[in-house]
């Protein structure tokens, strides 16, 4: 099943691969080692969450309940006896900066600063009630460079609509990893794929089959059942309600802009490589 093509998802698209230097590049992998943080994972929870200051695993989990707990567990809070949320903060932001600096064409500047403008003014118009992660996001101090405000902003609005991807999965009945499976079944992104990066065992995924199944989501093949293919397109379009704040924010047509400025440069951030397709996160090329 394909999502429908909201506005809201259309603007998804079209920044999210922006977001995504933050996990493709080089240069925020590199700063996490230089910290000490040891492996890519480690750098990768700690990164994302330092806004929200020095964390431990359970609280982790619960925002990223896509990820099995003893992943999270291996990284939080053991990165903090490296480096202080401030520090990995401050180092992440530059190195983001870094990395776009090095991979967008050199171009109309101009486009670049009109696209910070209209992502700052839809981050603005976010309510955050129920949504720590971008809660936390929206507080950071705007950096200096244009192409380090747009990745910020689009920061805020992804983990805006991710909390609230989040939220709508628990409404529906959901755990992380049984949003994980209907996601697989949907044929958006492989098990392999997904299972590697998310930390879930074999066992872990036979026992939510097991649940979806008993549920009537999944049939004996782990492929959607009707009621399955239902639940899929609500979770889906919940998604997409819940992240209305920023369309109400800029109108139709500031949207329509935004996404008209961003998707070039995030098709050139997929088409050079910087950023894969397939992905984990499931961002297509826009």
């Amino acid at each position: 099943m394909e999502p429908s093509p909201t506005l809201a998802r259309r603007f998804w698209e079209a920044i999210e691969p922006i977001h995504a230097v933050a996990y493709f590049a080089p240069e925020p992998a590199e700063v996490a080692r230089a910290l000490g943080l040891r492996g890519w994972w480690m750098g990768y929870f700690a990164g994302r969450v330092a806004p929200l200051g020095a964390l431990d695993a359970p609280a982790v989990t619960a925002m990223f309940f896509g990820f099995a707990p003893g992943m999270v567990a291996r990284a939080l809070p053991d990165a903090w006896a490296h480096a202080t949320p401030d520090t990995v903060l401050r180092t992440r932001l530059d190195a983001v900066q870094a990395a776009l600096d090095r991979t967008l064409p050199a171009g109309d500047t101009g486009a670049l600063l009109k696209l910070a403008g209209l992502l700052e003014r839809a981050a603005l118009g976010c309510r955050y009630e129920g949504r720590p992660l971008a809660a936390a996001w929206s507080r950071v101090r705007r950096p200096d460079g244009d192409a380090g405000r747009v990745w910020l902003a689009a920061t805020v609005l992804r983990e805006h609509r991710g909390d609230g991807h989040v939220i709508a999965s628990v409404h529906a009945g959901l755990r992380g990893i049984d949003t994980t499976l209907t996601h697989v079944a949907t044929g958006a992104v492989s098990r392999e794929l997904i299972q590697r990066n998310r930390g879930w065992s074999d066992e872990d995924w036979e026992g939510s089959r097991r649940r979806l199944v008993a549920r009537g989501l999944l049939d004996r093949t782990s492929r959607l059942t009707k009621s399955g293919g239902a639940l899929r397109r609500q979770l889906e379009d919940s998604t997409d309600r819940l992240a209305a704040d920023p369309v109400e924010a800029l109108g139709e047509s500031g949207v329509e802009r935004a996404i008209r400025l961003a998707a070039p440069i995030s098709r050139h951030l997929i088409d050079t490589g910087v950023v894969p397709v397939p992905n984990p996160i499931g961002a297509p090329r826009p």
